[in-house]
């Protein structure tokens, strides 16, 4: 995949008006800034995520800055079926009409390990929460994105997606995995509405970074918010011809 920044991208106050954007991992992290910002600029956020009481968290946030109304989706990737995303992505279509795009950023990250001590079952985890679950939700949800003007389909990555690293097992090969199913993806829908990219954030101020680095300063970090940029000039229409390109944030 070709790598491109758009760092000092400066959006415009309605970028997003009437765009009905899902975001997964909404409650926490970068998913969560993402989905206040990209309601800041007008869309529709529909939060996926795990834990109820976090997404309604974020929901009255959005309300109470006057963003449109959002919508709540509780969903754990590791338990969902096809059957799931199915039900999700006829919700969706019935609601709204159409999916102008789909920030796939829930992700685990299990115990930085030894190749030979990675726990059969973290494995397990990780694909099915990295790779799998966005797979067979995406697989739900292109019909219902086939049906607006421009789609925008995101994928978080990681550069130990790229180059793999000593002890990141489990993560590192979900990552690579997330990069190959956004190449096929992209390269299959290349000629419709339907663009796909992938985003690699770096490192941020998250919970997740945190676990993986515990002594490390979280203040030298930048936050989700600094990243925005990068994610809504993806989300937005000035990057209807991107495809098939990766995204660094920082």
């Amino acid at each position: 995949m070709q790598i491109k920044t758009v760092h000092d991208y400066q959006p415009a106050a309605d970028l997003l008006s009437n765009k009905v954007i899902l975001v997964t991992g909404a409650g926490d992290g970068i998913g969560r800034q993402a989905a206040l910002s990209f309601a800041e600029h007008g869309a529709t956020v529909i939060l996926l995520g795990r834990t109820v009481a976090k997404l309604e968290a974020v929901y009255d946030e959005i309300e109470q800055t006057g963003g449109p109304q959002p919508a709540i989706i509780p969903l754990d990737l590791k338990g969902a079926t096809a059957q799931h995303y199915k039900d999700m992505a006829s919700t969706i279509d019935n609601q709204f009409g159409r999916l102008d795009g789909v920030l796939h950023n829930a992700g685990i990250l299990k115990i930085l390990s030894p190749f030979t001590h990675i726990e059969s079952d973290d494995f397990n985890d990780s694909m099915q929460i990295n790779v799998t679950g966005p797979m067979l939700m995406t697989q739900a949800l292109l019909p219902v994105m086939q049906k607006a003007p421009t789609a925008s389909l995101v994928f978080t990555s990681s550069g130990v997606g790229r180059k793999g690293r000593a002890y990141w097992g489990s993560y590192a090969v979900s990552k690579f995995a997330t990069e190959g199913l956004a190449q096929v993806i992209a390269d299959e829908y290349e000629n419709t509405n339907v663009r796909t990219n992938v985003i690699n954030p770096g490192a941020t101020r998250t919970a997740m970074r945190a676990k993986a680095y515990p002594a490390e300063d979280p203040k030298q970090l930048k936050t989700p918010l600094d990243l925005m940029p990068t994610y809504l000039y993806l989300m937005g229409d000035q990057s209807t011809k991107d495809n098939n390109l990766c995204f660094d944030a920082q």
